[in-house]
């Protein structure tokens, strides 16, 4: 009779609060989730969120047990096949990966429901993401990166110009909140499971712009991918959605939070680095300013924020040739 050994693995995390660990058993494998920091989120919302995405056949991690009293949740395990790795692989179908993702992404942009039960038994209602968010995240860019490259006199004034374009462009978006936004969309958090693709770190879901979570895949901080690649999986989306969608309004949309969404990463890297002494991220950070220079160069809508980041950053700062 074999025994029936457990062992715990402690696996890479990301750049949250959180802890994860490998539950091996003769049975079947499962991921502990421990947090104590932002606990609520990271591990009540989380599987909250999942249970919504699951009662309408996304796949997500279920909930196989959980102790909050003890700081841990214990969910299903998919594996290590997140998307990212995958596309690393030599003589991968990079194109196949990513219209799969974007089937995915289709899939759960169609969802409608926006409050489920959580664990606790309590209806957690998944919030709106509004204007006002959208621009504190974005300010994390003035908040933090900033102030590494520019003189303490000369910041308050380069600080209040670029907040003003970040509103200037919220202002112009268009699309309306009513799409389910995963939020870090991204090969990293996108898994293949049973031939199937699934999602994970769905925690901070909201109701937003169907653009966001597009702008996330193909504009991917992470993940290097060439214009032409970028244009097919932006266009095999359009064709998946083409009823629904005015093209000139969604470009619009993408362009806008493409480059918003990748100011904020700056910031959130440069602040990982600096307040949690999490360096490992600064080096994605010259990625992210080609992703801006790419959607900021030929759009009018950026000459005054592309204006004031061109003034105040050299283009040897930022990495471009």
């Amino acid at each position: 009779m074999r025994s029936n050994k457990i062992t715990l693995k402690e696996i890479k995390g990301d750049a949250s609060f959180r802890s994860f660990y490998r539950k091996t058993n003769n049975k079947k494998n499962s991921i502990i989730v421990h947090a104590t920091k932002e606990k609520e989120k990271n591990l009540l919302i989380y599987d909250a969120v999942n249970s919504l995405l699951i009662e309408n056949k996304i796949l997500a991690p279920k909930l196989y047990k959980e102790n909050y009293k003890q700081n841990f949740i214990e969910i299903e395990d998919f594996g290590d096949d997140t998307i990212f790795k995958l596309l690393k692989k030599r003589g991968s179908n990079k194109i196949n990966l990513y219209k799969k993702s974007i089937d995915l992404l289709s899939k759960i942009q169609k969802i409608k429901q926006k409050k489920i039960k959580n664990f606790k038994g309590k209806n957690y209602k998944i919030p709106i993401y509004r204007n006002n968010k959208l621009f504190k995240e974005a300010k994390l860019f003035s908040d933090w990166y900033t102030k590494k490259y520019i003189s303490k006199k000369k910041l308050p004034i380069v600080n209040t110009e670029i907040n003003k374009q970040i509103k200037f462009l919220i202002s112009n978006l268009n699309l309306k909140n009513d799409t389910f936004v995963h939020r870090d969309f991204h090969v990293s958090n996108l898994m293949r499971h049973k031939k199937q693709f699934a999602t994970i770190d769905t925690q901070d879901a909201l109701i937003g712009n169907r653009a966001y979570d597009l702008a996330s895949l193909i504009d991917d901080v992470r993940f290097e991918s060439n214009k032409k690649l970028k244009e097919t999986i932006y266009n095999y989306y359009l064709k998946l959605n083409n009823k629904k969608i005015n093209k000139v309004i969604l470009l619009n949309d993408f362009e806008i939070l493409s480059v918003i969404r990748n100011m904020k990463i700056i910031g959130i890297f440069t602040r990982l680095a600096v307040r949690d002494k999490k360096t490992k991220y600064l080096s994605l950070i010259p990625h992210a300013w080609k992703l801006i220079e790419l959607r900021i160069k030929n759009n009018k809508i950026f000459d005054n924020l592309k204006r004031a980041l061109d003034l105040n950053f050299s283009k040897k700062l930022r990495n471009l040739k």
